[in-house]
């Protein structure tokens, strides 16, 4: 098994179920995931599928998130509306057809499994990215860049201690050295896995700002800065 393949969530998961959410896999035929590549909603192949998801979904209470091995449909309409919650097999199947992300994944041979689980309306505050290194923990990103969260400057040591807590809880669960790990810290103190990305490459380094640096070095938690201030006259030309 290479890196690339711990990383889908099929294979993660039976080693991390314990730190994640409940989720369950519908397996695809070869024609289902070319019909999934070229985007096709309707005709029989697709309606085998959807027959296939709805047990699956029936078990789950409220509105599901519905992903691929390794990626979810986040570059759609549904995405930015809706944080990707799904109520049917209908939908489920619609919105990851309308992925270009997901028909690339599955065009390139890269997609297996439709993946289900609960939805949750996760607090954006509580997301991070954390940055494993030989197999250690070196630091801890803010996951949404696009504010400052004043209420995590007073937590900064308890949040980056959950973290290390939590990643010495795994460490020995993972086969690969190096990765990347979105978490949610929820409200009782548990760490649940979101996700696996690769290490580099198109994965982002979020507060890190790049891969070209000493990763020897623990750097700990980043978080984004508070606005600067500026006092006195200040002139503004066009």
């Amino acid at each position: 098994m290479n890196d690339q393949d711990f990383l889908r969530t099929p294979i993660w998961y039976p080693a991390l179920a314990g730190h994640t959410f409940l989720t369950s896999f519908v397996k695809l035929q070869s024609q289902e995931i070319q019909a999934l590549a070229a985007g096709e909603t309707k005709g029989n192949v697709v309606k085998a599928v959807i027959g296939r998801m709805k047990l699956p979904m029936s078990a789950i209470p409220g509105n599901c998130f519905v992903s691929v091995d390794l990626c979810s449909p986040t570059d759609t309409k549904r995405f930015y509306a809706k944080r990707g919650a799904v109520y049917s097999p209908q939908s489920a199947w619609r919105v990851l057809a309308e992925s270009e992300k997901v028909r690339r994944a599955a065009a390139t041979g890269l997609v297996e499994y439709i993946c289900l689980r609960p939805f949750r309306r996760m607090n954006q505050t509580r997301e991070f990215r954390l940055f494993i290194r030989h197999k250690e923990l070196k630091a801890m990103s803010q996951y949404w860049l696009f504010r400052h969260f004043r209420r995590l400057e007073g937590i900064k040591p308890k949040l980056w201690a959950r973290a290390q807590n939590f990643f010495d809880q795994i460490a020995w669960a993972l086969p690969i050295e190096d990765l990347t790990m979105d978490i949610y810290l929820t409200s009782d103190n548990q760490v649940l896995i979101v996700d696996l990305n690769s290490w580099g490459g198109k994965t982002s380094p979020l507060l890190l700002n790049t891969w070209e640096r000493d990763w020897e070095k623990e750097i700990g938690i980043v978080l984004m800065p508070p606005p600067t201030k500026i006092y006195g006259d200040v002139n503004v030309s066009f």
